[in-house]
């Protein structure tokens, strides 16, 4: 494969997505095959640079099909099961991090269940609630203080899920990501205040990420 200019890509993709009249193509569905024939047309990228793009647009129209259910469901060829996704299967990906359960731990019950239920009702592999393991953290740096707790920055190295690998079936990391860090005071008065904040924000993040 040539070497793929991906400021071209994600400009013609920006280009493509802002074009579609959305009084024409008033569906997430009419918008996909719109913008995947302007990718088609373009004279400027080359076929490598097209497949990327289109394989951009179809991450994406996949977002906007397992957040709203909404589109054709195919049979997964791994699982069998009946998903919307193109790029990966829902329950594929799902299946995995349960069998992972049994791999991790923060010794606390509440927690581990929460972070299993997020999983369980995760939509796409590049939005998983995870448990980050501190020495997977690099760069801590103090940001301010909040009610309960110092907020600092961080490298989670090696940390986020990207994608699901439909051949290797298992999900695909990325090497760095920056986050954001809650370090608690008081645990034992803040603990259920944090707890009930940690759990509204991961169910929203979970259902509209």
């Amino acid at each position: 494969m040539s070497t793929l200019r991906y400021e071209l890509i994600y400009a013609k993709n920006h280009r493509a997505l802002m074009t579609a009249d959305t009084n024409i193509y008033d569906d997430i569905h009419k918008r996909f095959e719109f913008q995947k024939q302007i990718v088609l047309a373009d004279k400027i990228l080359t076929n490598d640079e097209k497949t990327e793009a289109i394989r951009l647009l179809t991450k994406n129209y996949d977002r906007d099909k397992v957040m709203n259910n909404d589109g054709t469901k195919r049979i997964c060829e791994n699982c069998n099961q009946k998903c919307l996704a193109t790029l990966y299967c829902e329950y594929c990906f799902q299946n995995y991090l349960k069998e992972n359960f049994s791999n991790w731990t923060l010794g606390n019950d509440n927690i581990d269940n929460l972070i299993q239920k997020c999983q369980m009702e995760s939509l796409m592999p590049n939005k998983i609630v995870k448990w980050i393991p501190y020495n997977n953290l690099k760069n801590i740096n103090y940001l301010t203080k909040g009610e309960f707790s110092e907020i600092y920055t961080a490298v989670w190295i090696n940390g986020a899920y990207q994608e699901w690998n439909s051949g290797k079936k298992q999900l695909m990391k990325l090497h760095n990501y920056n986050i954001v860090l809650k370090k608690l005071e008081n645990v034992e008065s803040a603990n259920q205040s944090w707890f009930e904040e940690a759990k509204l924000h991961l169910n929203i993040s979970n259902k509209w990420a």
